[in-house]
């Protein structure tokens, strides 16, 4: 039996080795520096964007809260307008009741409150907060709260007889309805 060192191989041999040509070598590795080179911009980008996304997120979270303590300041303070405007006629009716207590005259207090009451409907007229017209006027469930009835040959049946309280509206909302007393048709006899 031939020993296997003495046996010629059956394959051909190749004369070409398995290095790879150095072109192929050089431009492999270049393609691989430059995918290094972008997937590390890449990353740079991502970065960048995760930073700028979590700073926006802040900005706006800070904008939300800044814009909650703003509205609550602002409902707080709503009605400081009109506190300021009210202030003067409190004044007028602390005068009215002074001179009053020196003067012992009913008169000049009826005067004095008078004044104030054109002046506090002055005000409310400012705030755009008006009197609901109620007298004489046709029964509006809307504006008016009927507390009784009352019959009357002078006026149609669900017309206003008489405002017992004055009712308000503001910008065109009913703030506080009128209470009235409504006509009915007479008894027949």
């Amino acid at each position: 039996m031939p020993h296997p060192a003495d046996q010629q191989d059956e394959f051909p041999v190749d004369d070409r080795t398995d290095a790879a040509d150095p072109a192929d070598v050089s431009a492999s590795s270049d393609a691989n520096a430059e995918e290094g080179d972008d997937v590390e911009a890449l990353r740079s980008e991502l970065e960048q964007a995760k930073d700028r996304s979590l700073r926006l997120q802040a900005e706006l979270e800070n904008f939300r809260a800044r814009t909650r303590r703003e509205m609550e300041e602002e409902r707080r303070f709503a009605a400081l307008p009109l506190i300021r405007d009210l202030l003067p006629a409190l004044d007028n009716v602390a005068r009215a009741i002074d001179a009053a207590e020196k003067e012992g005259d009913t008169a000049g207090l009826l005067d004095g409150f008078k004044m104030v009451a054109e002046q506090l409907a002055s005000i409310l007229a400012r705030h755009d907060c008006r009197r609901i017209d109620a007298l004489h006027q046709p029964f509006d469930p809307h504006l008016h709260e009927a507390i009784t009835q009352q019959p009357s040959q002078d006026h149609p049946p669900g017309t206003v007889l008489l405002v017992a309280q004055e009712g308000y509206e503001l910008a065109g909302r009913v703030v506080r309805p009128a209470q009235v007393i409504v006509s009915v048709a007479p008894p027949s006899e």
